[in-house]
């Protein structure tokens, strides 16, 4: 079953390439670190400060497309851990069904932040078992 997460941080380092989101489990104590890429750490941490960007990015175009396209987002889990990658997919919701999106962990998060309120987060059990 998977289980409820909300982001909790966003690390960002101009020193060298480590930049991480740490979910934390809301009705719990675990949490865990994902690092990301660089465009992703600064993507999130651009939208929890409520900075617009000068230009449409590559996460308000999946966002319009979703929208323009009739779906509706419902929800990222995170689904799997292998060789230290994480794996997750993005649930959108058309014509009374659910259509499951791959997607890199960070995408997805990144993508949850751009709806108010942000979409849920999901981790699978097993996934928290590896890493906590």
């Amino acid at each position: 079953m998977p289980v409820r997460m909300q982001l909790n941080r966003v690390i960002t380092s101009d020193l060298n390439d480590q930049h991480a989101i740490y979910l934390k489990e809301v009705e719990g104590s675990r949490r865990f670190a994902i690092l990301i890429g660089e465009f992703e750490a600064s993507i999130i941490n651009r939208r929890l400060l409520e900075e617009s960007p000068y230009r449409p990015l590559t996460h308000d175009l999946l966002k319009n497309t979703i929208d323009i396209l009739g779906g509706t987002p419902v929800e990222v889990v995170i689904t799997e851990m292998s060789d230290n990658t994480y794996y997750a997919i993005l649930k959108v919701s058309r014509d009374d069904a659910i259509i499951e999106i791959d997607c890199r962990p960070s995408d997805a998060v990144a993508l949850s932040i751009h709806y108010d309120p942000p979409l849920p987060i999901y981790v699978a059990e097993d996934v928290l078992e590896q890493v906590c």
